[in-house]
């Protein structure tokens, strides 16, 4: 039930690593690693909460601003949501990240092991895997190994948040007594009530 970060941002990761996080619901850092991503999440917090006020005022029509105002608008919003985009619904540090590429998100990697969050990463022949939880050994250049570990760690989660949802529905079903009461049927109601006055009707 945690969050998972998937990060990588060289070329040929960044689309399947913000495909495998959309398709298991979970966040992703595919453009760019800011400084203070993890340890300074109370900047990149404020960050969000601009993207998110500039969504919700471009949305609406950018009412009362000149068509060069609402441009810069638009510009400053395509900015934001390329580098934390794919972190803006995360509400807080997540509790694992996975990563492509340790050299090339060597910072990441140190951020989370300064906050004690687990990193699973692929570890090239030439990789780094120093500050790495869990190690897979593997080709992290090729675009068909980086897909194919993007939809294993994307089936991972799914299958956790199944499990978790598994074990949920079955703790509430032994110890709740869940009373279910059907929606009313206005129609039906008026039939029965209709047949019962003919009954009474009859009787008498």
């Amino acid at each position: 039930g945690g969050r998972v970060l998937f990060v990588g941002t060289k070329r040929q990761a960044q689309e399947k690593v913000a495909e495998a996080a959309k398709k298991c619901g979970q966040y992703y850092v595919n453009h760019r690693w800011l400084g203070g991503m993890l340890t300074n999440w109370k900047t990149i917090s404020t960050a969000i909460a601009r993207l998110r006020e500039l969504d919700s005022f471009l949305s609406a029509g950018a009412q009362g601003l000149t068509k060069k105002e609402a441009l810069d608008r638009s510009r400053e919003k395509e900015r934001l949501e390329l580098v934390i985009g794919g972190i803006k619904d995360m509400a807080g540090q997540p509790d694992i990240i996975f990563i492509i590429d340790t050299l090339k998100e060597d910072i990441a990697i140190k951020e989370a092991n300064t906050l004690g969050i687990p990193v699973v990463a692929v570890c090239d022949s030439n990789s780094n895997p120093d500050g790495v939880t869990f190690p897979i050994p593997g080709n992290d250049d090729a675009l068909r190994a980086i897909e194919l570990y993007c939809e294993l760690v994307s089936a991972a989660v799914l299958d956790g948040i199944q499990a978790e949802m598994t074990k949920s529905g079955v703790d509430i079903g032994a110890a709740v007594d869940v009373k279910v009461e059907l929606p009313s049927n206005p129609a039906a109601e008026k039939a029965e009530e209709a047949a019962g006055k003919k009954k009474k009707a009859a009787n008498a």
